[in-house]
């Protein structure tokens, strides 16, 4: 069993991996003042980005579903890892060599399940690359050559041959200490009559990278007649590859997607590569399944889905190619950017035409030509008699529907004034309502009832914020209990801006905060973060090193309720504009003010409750205690924090 990693060592990988080259590597992200960067959550769905990243921090936020923490806990969450395996992955990151307190370093039996798959996949990779220059491997060579890809080709996108063998890599991988569960596990090797057996045997192999860029799988291509087996080959599903959950070539492409906010999505791997070769940097491929919601959201999370970002689809003009086009306009509107579709001439995929015409051609292809809505409908319409009224009507019924899921109306409107144009019907306005009528059937009859995602931080408060990490199910905090946050409260505001400033410029509110109790706050949620401060040392701590005071408030959270509100407070930005002593001492005073004013009404309180009933060393001690109360009350609203 693995031991505990060193408390030095996990600080030092939190330190060396900034948290802003982490997320970028999944997300695009852009500024969002302050220092803070925005781009759109990859945890839940969303149209406007409401994901922060706090470089300076070390910290991210999702002000929508609540998610927050550190670098360790982004890694965690996104990849599905265990705590270890995710520090081991980013100490590798950064070359520091890793401790565990039961003695030695990282042996490979210490090493999590996912970083030992991906340490094979990287190893067979090695394989199939040192095999496509074998005498053997000349039927893969001659392949790549006959498609317009030398040498330097393969070795850019890392294209390699499996032996035909029937256990050449497994042998090889056992070699390298890796054992026969974990071969099986991660589809490289597959159970034989006497063991283990390659699962790619003669065959040119392409490797699936993720966002991240490791190695998660391999699509592998038929080359032999002899070979009974499928034309493409893939990893089968493993704890590491959900072929729904990968594009071919999206490490390669993701910077330029970002940068150009635009996306060539193509059909095959030699696709992907003369897209590339061409110039076309932005092309990736799905994996042997059709293009759909995940492979979505890992193009919108880089696209950040601005107003000029586009999706350029180029599916055969085969009808499996029309069928894929299709389907991918049934999630048009899952983007905010523009999709088109583009299909070269006599149905050539970019592979051949760059064969048959070149790199200007297949550049030429992927300008965008015909909006995917437009080829979508004509498709659909182009399977009636549309010079007979039963046939357009038909045509209208079937195309209609299609129209009447696109959720914005004025976008719904339009393509529903081109839909009658497409079918030949001359009163566009029938053909609107009758698509606006369809629409209102299909939300009466399955409408989801599904408020705004972002819970309304106004009203919904820390009750609502979800919890737990990939290992552990979502909890329900034992506390904080009370009533929701209502930030219109002037005394909720306050006590957040309070909290706010004590993690992120603890220098300006020390070391008066950390006077005040727990019970100074009014709402459980804020008390409940007031006492993980104090756990971790009080906001003093934090004139030293930031980072470590925030790990350490976090650690001393009960719940992930809480500790999702700390990320919170720990990047969201002030409401202030100059935020310096003077508005810190404001926060202070207001907090402290409305405590003392709580404090007299409840000892008035109490004595009217009791009337004479009150013993009459009671009475004094009471009494005496508002006094003091009500001076300090004024000396606060007469000095403000110099009364503290």
């Amino acid at each position: 069993m693995a031991g505990r990693i060193n408390d030095d060592d996990v600080k030092a990988v939190r330190d060396a991996v900034p948290i802003d080259s982490v997320v970028s590597e999944y997300l695009q992200l852009r500024s969002a003042g302050g220092g803070n960067l925005k781009g759109l959550c990859p945890f839940h769905d969303e149209k406007s980005p409401s994901f922060q990243v706090s470089p300076g921090k070390g910290l991210f936020h999702c002000f929508g579903c609540q998610e927050g923490g550190d670098t360790i806990a982004f890694v965690m969450k996104i990849d599905h890892l265990s705590f270890s395996e995710t520090v081991e992955r980013l100490a590798a990151k950064a070359g520091i060599t890793l401790r565990y307190e039961e003695g030695g370093y990282n042996p490979s039996h210490q090493r999590g399940e996912r970083i030992r798959l991906i340490e094979a996949h990287q190893a067979a990779a090695d394989f199939y690359v040192r095999a496509l220059e074998s005498p053997e491997a000349e039927i893969g060579r001659k392949f790549l050559a006959e498609r317009g890809f030398d040498q330097d080709a393969a070795t850019h996108f890392r294209v390699g041959y499996s032996p035909a063998g029937w256990d050449h890599l497994t042998r090889y991988l056992r070699g390298k200490g890796f054992s026969d569960k974990e071969l099986i596990t991660s589809g490289l090797s597959q159970d034989g009559r006497r063991g283990p057996i390659d699962r790619f045997r003669g065959r040119l192999m392409w490797p699936i990278s993720d966002t991240a860029g490791e190695i998660v799988g391999f699509g592998a291509r038929k080359l032999r007649d002899d070979d009974n087996g499928p034309k493409y080959l893939n990893t089968p599903e493993t704890p590491i590859y959900k072929k729904s959950q990968v594009l071919y070539g999206i490490d390669l492409a993701k910077k330029d997607i970002a940068k150009a906010s635009r996306a060539v999505v193509v059909e095959g791997y030699t696709d992907v590569m003369a897209c590339h070769l061409a110039g076309v940097t932005t092309a990736i491929a799905t994996c042997g399944t059709a293009f759909g919601n995940d492979h979505i959201k890992i193009l919108r999370r880089l696209l950040m889905d601005n107003g000029s970002a586009r999706v350029i689809f180029t599916f055969d003009g085969d009808s499996a190619g029309q069928k894929a086009a299709l389907r991918a306009f049934e999630d048009d509107q899952k983007f905010a950017a523009e999709t088109y579709i583009a299909i070269a001439p006599d149905g050539m995929d970019p592979c051949d035409l760059r064969l048959a015409k070149g790199d200007d051609a297949v550049r030429d292809l992927v300008e965008p030509r015909t909006p995917l809505f437009e080829f979508a409908l004509r498709q659909i319409v182009g399977r009636y008699d549309l010079e007979t009224p039963a046939g357009r009507a038909a045509a209208l019924d079937e195309a209609a529907a299609v129209v009447a899921k696109i959720k914005t109306s004025s976008v719904q409107r339009e393509v529903a004034v081109q839909l009658a144009g497409f079918v030949g019907i001359l009163d566009q306005e029938f053909v609107v309502r009758r698509v606006a009528q369809l629409a209102r059937w299909a939300r009466d009859k399955g409408g989801d009832g599904r408020g705004d995602p972002r819970g309304g931080r106004g009203s919904g408060g820390p009750q609502d914020r979800r919890g737990g990490t990939p290992q552990q199910p979502v909890q329900t905090p034992a506390a904080p209990s009370g009533p929701a946050l209502n930030l219109r409260s002037p005394a909720h505001r306050t006590e957040r801006e309070l909290l706010k400033l004590a993690l992120q410029k603890p220098a300006l509110v020390s070391p008066a905060f950390d006077a005040y109790g727990a019970d100074e706050f009014t709402a459980p949620p804020y008390a409940a973060v007031r006492q993980c401060i104090a756990e971790a040392g009080g906001a003093e701590r934090g004139l030293g090193d930031n980072r470590e005071y925030l790990v350490a408030v976090m650690d001393a959270a009960p719940n992930n309720t809480v500790r999702s509100l700390v990320t919170e407070l720990a990047v969201e930005v002030f409401m202030g504009r100059t935020i310096d002593e003077t508005y810190a001492g404001m926060q202070l005073v207001h907090v402290r003010l409305r405590a003392v004013d709580r404090r007299i009404n409840e000892v008035q309180g109490s004595l009217a409750r009791l009337g004479s009933n009150v013993a009459p060393d009671d009475l004094a001690a009471a009494q005496n205690e508002v006094w003091v109360l009500q001076q300090y009350a004024q000396s606060l609203r007469a000095k403000g924090a110099d009364a503290l």
